[in-house]
């Protein structure tokens, strides 16, 4: 069994800037996790986005808390804690957080089968 805290130093030495916007950290990734691509936690600051990207996995964002506009290709919806979002493989999405708090998300991305 593996349990992680977002204060290990595993996890805080995977900091680093998402997609032009968030500050994020992996909990785990492929070093350890056989099938699933990684789980990470993402922060965005008040008026701070997570560039519209296409990635070739899968991926869940799941919300915290904050709020924020999510588009996922040609749709759009306001996200907010408890709300999860799954994104296709090949889609392009973005996250911008138009409140006045962090917004903070996990994200669970696997590889396409």
């Amino acid at each position: 069994m593996i349990t992680r805290n977002v204060k290990d130093r595993e996890v805080l030495e995977t900091t680093y800037l998402a997609h032009g916007g968030a500050i994020a950290q992996m909990f785990l990734d492929r070093r350890t996790l056989k099938e699933i691509g990684f789980l990470a936690i993402a922060t965005l600051a008040p008026g701070r986005e997570i560039e519209a990207h296409i990635d070739p996995m899968e991926e869940i964002y799941f919300v915290l808390n904050g709020t924020g506009e999510m588009h996922v290709d040609d749709e759009s919806r306001q996200v907010g804690p408890g709300d999860a979002t799954w994104i296709p493989t090949g889609s392009r999405h973005s996250l911008l957080n138009d409140g006045d708090k962090d917004l903070v998300i996990l994200v669970v991305a696997s590889p396409a089968w």
